[in-house]
């Protein structure tokens, strides 16, 4: 999914274009979606591709959404990050590369991984079940 700049900034609110499209970060705690404990999918919130099941989000107290692994449709690309003077991986939407934030090795078994993904990057559709 390929759009210009004007076309992200007029279906973005300012804050989701400098978080998905300028690579930047929400500060910790505020994110609207950190404390849902609702089940459902939470998707892009630039293409709306599935990206992370509720089953899988934990709280990491690290101040943002945290999950335990992608959704089987394996919609989330890894990139080496490393600006800000850190060595990171960097994870982006599979579809139309809006930065979703980082993983890291130091979640909870089985995996091993924490998605530490801002909140301004997803949607969340709730399940009706």
């Amino acid at each position: 999914m390929k759009l210009t700049e004007q076309e992200w900034r007029q279906s973005l609110s300012d804050e989701e274009f400098r978080v998905t499209r300028q690579k930047g970060t929400e500060r910790p705690f505020t994110g609207e979606l950190l404390n849902n404990e609702a089940l459902g999918d939470y998707v892009c919130r630039c293409c709306g591709e599935k990206l992370f099941d509720a089953e899988d989000k934990f709280d990491a107290g690290c101040g943002w959404p945290s999950f335990s692994a992608q959704s089987a449709e394996k919609n989330v690309e890894f990139h080496q990050d490393n600006s800000h003077g850190m060595q990171r991986v960097e994870i982006v939407c599979k579809h139309c590369d809006a930065h979703l934030g980082h993983v890291f090795n130091d979640g909870p078994q089985p995996t091993g991984e924490r998605f530490c993904v801002n909140s301004a990057s997803l949607s969340f559709n709730k399940s009706t079940e």
